[in-house]
């Protein structure tokens, strides 16, 4: 007579064919611990991301209708010589510049402060002359008017000026005869003969014709070497 299974080991039974053929029960879901796992946001990142109410937008509204600060002292001369040197690069950068510096007699101030002022805006002045002449038909006609040639021959001449300041007139008369006033018998030329005698002016006229094809260190160094003849050529007085 067959043995007859007990109610516990049927159980037993069922649970091991029931674990060998369907999947496991899911797993229950802690939902404590999945919020966790998604870090918050840092409070660095929550400061870079929003912009504190207290703090003002910048703007630039403030600054427009503001009155320019009125300047008493005078100026120095190394702030002369900066403002010379920024209208000089203006006037070779900007073709325009030469117009407007017409427009407010630059070229009768800046013959102004040759005759007044020190070494230290005197060579300057003569390299913005250069500048604002160039390619400027009005600027060289208020130059000739102004008597520019003459101011400049006068220093050139003087044994009392420093030395650098008279080279550096000899390299502003071969640059205007080489570069300004390139055409042969103008009115310039003639008033350079007057000026500094036929033997300056010849000097002049052909050392301006050289140095052309050389490269800017050598023209340089050759500008200043024709301007030192130029000065040697000169009678004193």
């Amino acid at each position: 007579m067959p043995r007859r299974s007990s109610p516990s080991s049927e159980r037993e039974d069922s649970a091991a064919s029931w674990g060998s053929s369907a999947p496991p029960p899911p797993r229950p879901t802690n939902h404590s611990c999945s919020s966790s796992a998604t870090p918050s946001p840092s409070p660095i990142s929550k400061n870079s991301l929003h912009q504190a109410k207290k703090d003002p937008i910048v703007t630039l509204n403030h600054m427009f209708g503001v009155e320019p600060v009125k300047i008493t002292s005078p100026a120095t001369d190394s702030e002369i010589a900066l403002a010379l040197r920024v209208l000089e690069g203006c006037c070779l950068l900007y073709s325009r510049c030469t117009a407007l510096a017409h427009k407010y007699k630059a070229v009768k101030v800046l013959l102004n402060i040759l005759a007044s002022r020190g070494p230290t805006e005197q060579g300057v002045c003569l390299d913005a002359l250069i500048s604002l002449m160039l390619d400027s038909p009005s600027n060289q006609i208020e130059f000739e008017e102004c008597s520019g040639l003459e101011k400049v021959a006068e220093l050139l001449k003087d044994v009392q000026v420093e030395e650098h300041i008279r080279l550096k007139c000899g390299e502003f008369l071969l640059l205007l005869i080489g570069h300004v006033y390139a055409k042969e018998n103008t009115p310039i030329h003639e008033q350079m003969r007057n000026l500094l005698g036929e033997q300056c002016a010849s000097l002049v006229w052909a050392a301006s014709r050289f140095g052309s094809t050389l490269d800017p260190e050598q023209r340089q160094m050759a500008l200043q070497i024709q301007a030192r003849r130029v000065v040697e050529s000169l009678e004193p007085y």
